[in-house]
């Protein structure tokens, strides 16, 4: 196990009807906020009316601003900034997935800045200072809401880019498992796909003697697993999306990765996939990470033996590991079709024209750049596994 450090500042409010403490909680870090959703459905739902309502009764007033999209947008962003500066907003309360939570941890790092918030986006400068972000979350996937990272798509170029920073990791995040009983079973299968990938980034390592990481990880990926079918088939069924939730939240808050070193190269690969053609984020990762593996198993089989053995049951095959390995990874993939995600690129009827310019995105023009932590990357591997995943 290696040395690290472990913090986490978010303060978590989990269950039933937990959205109407949103004024109180808000309210011990600002008086003013900046609101920030998506789409039409959490006024649909209701979730606008209690959430401003409990904010109006803690004496907390808001700025809105809708139109949160998947693959948040850097226009977006700006926007938002400048209506906070406007306003004089020193606090960003996001309600819904992790696109507008995303959204809002850009706006935070970008309203004190004197530069271009893109900057931070693609390395070009580190934030030295934020404002604070509070989430009602909808969406189980991103895990944004407990996470000090960010993702946001510039439309000039097609890029995704992500930012990790302690800075952004939300103060205070409320989750609702009823919140969730009417998304879409598109949605919730994304979610689950980007939730596997989050564990697996970290499952996938090199690191020796992380046991017990190891069994926080595999019982985290058996929750989803168990838990995702019944809430398709029961979208209702609190339990079940209670578990889906929390698990959500801790496959992202960085504790399943501590004293290990970590992977992230299928994410980077997915981020120039969904830059380039706006596909869910959960759906990219569910084409992507299969491909991922059948390209790396061979450097370490035992790992795979490993996840093949623990996560899905399957006997270990002494004679032929290499047999086991490739059945663990068809598990994944059988899982991702069972509850309704594709596995190939043309099953999101994306072509193999651009393949080329993803692999050199992902790894700088001059292909100078690896990706991975458990097996370092080039260009050519990276149009390798895109190419596996046709």
């Amino acid at each position: 196990m290696e040395n690290f450090v472990f913090q986490n500042k978010t303060k978590i409010i989990f269950g039933r009807g937990t959205e109407s403490s949103v004024g109180e909680e808000t309210a011990a870090f600002a008086k003013k906020v900046l609101l920030h959703y998506g789409s039409g459905s959490v006024k649909k739902s209701g979730l606008y009316d209690r959430v401003t309502a409990s904010l109006k009764k803690a004496g907390v007033e808001f700025v809105e601003l809708g139109g949160a999209k998947p693959n948040p947008r850097l226009d977006l962003v700006k926007e938002g900034i400048e209506l906070c500066r406007k306003h004089g907003i020193k606090f960003l309360l996001a309600i819904g997935g992790g696109s507008a939570i995303d959204s809002a941890k850009a706006m935070a790092v970008g309203v004190p800045y004197s530069g271009d918030v893109w900057d931070f986006y693609c390395g070009k400068a580190v934030p030295k200072e934020a404002l604070d972000v509070g989430t009602v979350l909808t969406i189980p996937a991103a895990g944004s809401e407990s996470s000090p990272s960010s993702v946001v798509t510039n439309a000039d170029g097609g890029l995704k880019r992500g930012l990790t920073c302690e800075l952004i990791r939300p103060v205070l995040s409320i989750l609702n498992p009823e919140l969730t009983f009417t998304l879409p079973a598109y949605q919730t299968a994304c979610g689950a796909a980007d939730i596997m990938a989050h564990i697996m980034e970290r499952y996938f390592t090199t690191t020796k003697n992380a046991d017990f990481t190891d069994r926080l990880c595999e019982a985290t990926m058996k929750t989803i697993i168990h838990n995702v079918p019944e809430c398709l088939r029961n979208p209702q069924n609190y339990d079940a999306r209670a578990e889906v939730m929390w698990a959500g939240c801790v496959a992202h808050n960085d504790l399943l990765g501590t004293g290990r070193n970590q992977d992230w190269a299928s994410h980077q690969i997915e981020h120039e996939l969904s830059g380039m053609y706006d596909v869910a984020h959960g759906a990219g990762l569910a084409v992507i990470f299969p491909a991922w593996m059948k390209h790396v198993y061979k450097s370490n089989v035992n790992r795979f033996v490993q996840f093949a053995s623990r996560v899905w049951n399957i006997e270990i095959d002494f004679h032929n590991q290499e047999k086991t390995a490739l059945a663990g990874i068809a598990a994944l993939e059988s899982f991702f079709v069972s509850i309704g995600m594709p596995v190939r690129l043309k099953d999101m009827d994306i072509g193999d024209d651009k393949l080329e310019e993803m692999a050199d995105k992902c790894t700088g023009r001059n292909g100078s750049v690896t990706v991975g932590g458990f097996v370092p990357l080039h260009h050519k591997d990276i149009l390798e596994i895109l190419k596996l995943a046709r």
